[in-house]
């Protein structure tokens, strides 16, 4: 297989993030961003959060950067905690441990995981973005050891786990994040 052309600066400061990229990529060099790039999100949207981190890196480092927005939407909040998923609290358990208080005894419990990820050039322009979804329930109380953030509470009934249950193979099949970055694979060949 040929290399890549170029190495991607994986736009982010969760190292979750960068190692599941970095399994969905093994072809790309992923890169980590230096601990001083500063990275906004101001957008209300995954996309322009994503687009935004993207063109950020790529400008501030001259180079190619690929950047995701994901988070948590739980149908009965009204899609909340959303674009807010990692300022819902300080650390993981503080933010699943709300999420759980706000969801109370509510019997609907349906959710879903979004994430966008964009790519930008030098030039900071955007070359390729792709969207997945993974649909799931948010549980009673965490299950798993495995992943991060939200993962020990979100269920996927198709497989009878958590994220946080499942391997990183098996999340990397059905997660959102891993549909799409599948979906930017071919998009990412087609800038050779």
């Amino acid at each position: 297989m040929t290399p890549p052309p170029f190495d991607l600066v994986v736009a982010t400061t969760n190292p979750g993030k960068v190692r599941e990229i970095r399994a969905y990529l093994p072809d790309w060099n992923c890169l980590i961003p230096p601990a001083d790039l500063l990275l906004e999100e101001t957008g209300n949207t995954f996309a322009a959060n994503a687009q935004m981190k993207a063109t950020q890196a790529a400008l501030a480092l001259d180079g190619w950067a690929i950047a995701d927005d994901s988070g948590l939407e739980v149908d009965s909040l009204d899609g909340a905690p959303g674009v807010f998923s990692a300022r819902y609290g300080r650390t993981d358990r503080e933010r699943i441990e709300r999420l759980l208080f706000e969801l109370g005894d509510e019997r609907e419990r349906g959710a879903r995981f979004v994430c966008v990820v964009a790519v930008a050039n030098p030039q900071g322009e955007i070359v390729a973005q792709a969207e997945g979804v993974c649909r799931g329930e948010i549980l009673l109380a965490p299950r798993g050891t495995g992943g991060f953030g939200y993962d020990p509470i979100f269920y996927v009934p198709q497989q009878g786990l958590t994220f946080a249950q499942m391997t990183p193979a098996q999340k990397q099949q059905v997660s959102h994040r891993g549909q799409a970055l599948q979906a930017l694979v071919p998009q990412l060949r087609q800038l050779r």
